[in-house]
């Protein structure tokens, strides 16, 4: 009898990986892929620290401020003799820069530098972070609604845009302002300092969502028919439940972008009404009334000019960088 042929064993199959080991592309979504491109980009990353440090500089600028020991209403200068000239000038050179006065002191008044621009900071950053978030309600809201809807809603929507895009904002800015106060304040009152903020930002509001909803009602038009959405249709999904769930999520990308380019915009803008007088009013401090009252005294002290004005540059500068770098790494292909 023939014996049986000799089999070898069966080769066992390799073992498999755990899950955690898979390729990090294959279970990232977009975002962590848009973080990811984010990190990548050394200019966002250093934009990104350079508005972090402001942020914290807001926020700790009371304990900053009492380390230094100084405060930015007091006035030094007026307060304690040698510091300021009888023509209201800093009598040490570099605008009376010191031990005690890192950055100088201010003209005519003597209030410390440094305190002011920390404080400066929480006034801008206030103005922009409050308007912003106010548009960008606003403007989603309307936005993804006009854009689903259409029909009607998209006609009234479209001229009432066009209407609001043809006021020059900066001189509408400049005119409602003063109107809007004096209708809630007596001549005899002194303005409160929470109803300059509001005035500003209900300002802000009212002209700034207008881009971001034409934005979010083009992107919204071209995907309510995708085939998602008429999947969503298809099941009974509601209207809420598609612009919830199906478009809103779908549209998140141009709303960062023009949350991180909205901040500086309005920034400058606030700082400009603040130089032309119909900003932030004594004796809050403000990025635009430093550079105001330094424009009149720039002959004499040049020095007190120059802070205020490099630090809403590297503000601006850093946050418009941001604004970019997200952009860049939402969307790759705009920056090639």
């Amino acid at each position: 009898m023939a014996e049986p042929l000799a089999t070898e064993p069966p080769t066992p199959a390799p073992p498999r990986p755990p899950e955690t080991e898979a390729p990090a592309d294959r279970r990232s979504g977009p975002l962590a892929v848009a973080l990811r491109a984010f990190r990548r980009d050394r200019v966002g990353m250093i934009a990104l620290g350079v508005v972090c440090l402001f942020v914290v500089l807001a926020l700790a600028a009371p304990w900053l401020t009492a380390l230094y020991g100084k405060n930015p209403t007091e006035h030094y200068g007026q307060n304690r003799p040698g510091l300021l000239s009888p023509e209201g000038l800093p009598v040490l050179p570099n605008g009376g820069m010191s031990a005690e006065h890192w950055f100088g002191i201010e003209p005519g008044l003597g209030r410390d530098v440094l305190a002011q621009l920390l404080y400066g900071i929480r006034t801008s950053l206030l103005i922009a972070l409050a308007s912003t978030a106010v548009i960008a309600v606003i403007g989603v809201v309307v936005g993804v609604t006009v854009g689903y809807l259409s029909g009607a809603v998209d006609r009234a929507f479209t001229f009432v845009c066009n209407v609001t895009l043809a006021f020059p904002t900066l001189l509408l800015l400049l005119a409602l302002g003063p109107v809007i106060r004096t209708r809630f304040v007596g001549p005899a009152e002194n303005e409160p300092a929470w109803m300059q903020f509001t005035v500003l930002i209900l300002v802000f509001s009212a002209f700034g969502w207008v881009p971001l909803a034409m934005v979010l009602r083009t992107a919204v038009r071209s995907l309510r028919e995708r085939e998602f959405v008429e999947a969503a249709r298809a099941a009974g999904a509601g209207r809420r439940h598609i612009v919830l769930r199906e478009l809103l999520p779908n549209v998140w990308a141009p709303v960062l972008v023009h949350i991180t380019l909205a901040v500086p915009a309005i920034v400058t803008t606030e700082a400009a009404l603040s130089f032309l007088g119909v900003g932030i009013d004594e004796p809050i401090p403000d990025w635009g009334r430093m550079i105001s009252r330094g424009s009149e005294v720039f002959y004499d002290d040049p020095t007190y000019m120059f802070f205020p004005g490099v630090t809403i540059l590297v503000f601006v500068l850093a946050f418009n960088l941001l604004g970019d770098a997200v952009r860049d790494a939402l969307d790759p292909r705009a920056g090639r």
